[in-house]
């Protein structure tokens, strides 16, 4: 009985810590890793893994040095302007697993419900004040208005949330403990994905006249 009570625990303990060392960007191997540009240049995050190295010899201090953060993007007309900097634009980030964005709200701007399915983010306030939260798997609201100099951290998958209450535009920078986060934005996953029609009337009791309009405002063909 003993016996099997320790192989249960033994189970239990290894299948946690499997499932700890499965979820998260695998650990290096190397120092650092630049992907050689002799066997083609990082398109997509999918071309990460077939990528070899160059040889570390061949390493230079700009390929860990990115300056593509001075100023914002382009906005949407949601007033919010993201760069997000990942090995695909920063190939020194290659298999450290980690990456950031820089965000630039304007005054009133959002930045929509969404959620990362493959990081925790922590987001430090440069300028202005962001209300900022997120819900937890019980439907609990975390949120409150952050200022310069502060921070605040939204759990990897739980949907997040960001508004300028200020005067003035605000900056905020996000890091992740991944190199590919991934991002889905709740109001696109829903009225932008094709979800059939029938589907969405009966989960949000709207017409099928109100669902075409959504569908048509959050659809990616026009979303920039």
């Amino acid at each position: 009985m003993y016996l099997r009570l320790l192989v249960i625990l033994v189970i239990v303990f290894l299948h946690g810590h499997v499932s700890i060392i499965m979820a998260s960007d695998p650990d290096p191997i190397q120092d650092f890793c630049i992907p050689n540009p002799k066997f083609g240049s990082i398109k997509t995050l999918a071309h990460l893994s077939i990528l070899p190295c160059k040889n570390s010899s061949e390493a230079t201090t700009d390929d860990f040095v990115f300056s593509g953060l001075k100023s914002s993007g382009n906005f949407t007309e949601t007033g919010l302007s993201t760069i997000p900097v990942n090995p695909t634009v920063f190939p020194g980030l290659n298999t450290l697993g980690m990456s950031f964005v820089r965000a630039d709200l304007k005054v009133g701007a959002i930045n929509p419900p969404h959620f990362h399915p493959r990081a925790t983010e922590i987001t430090y306030v440069v300028q202005g004040s962001v209300y900022s939260g997120f819900v937890d798997s019980s439907n609990r609201v975390f949120a409150r208005v952050i200022e310069q100099g502060e921070v605040m951290v939204f759990p990897r998958g739980l949907m997040h949330f960001q508004m300028n209450v200020g005067k003035k535009p605000a900056m905020v920078f996000g890091s992740f403990n991944s190199q590919n986060p991934g991002s889905q934005k709740i109001p696109s996953a829903i009225f932008g994905s094709g979800i059939d029609v029938e589907l969405l009337e009966k989960a949000f009791g709207l017409s099928p006249k109100q669902i075409g309009t959504m569908r048509r405002r959050f659809d990616p063909k026009t979303l920039k």
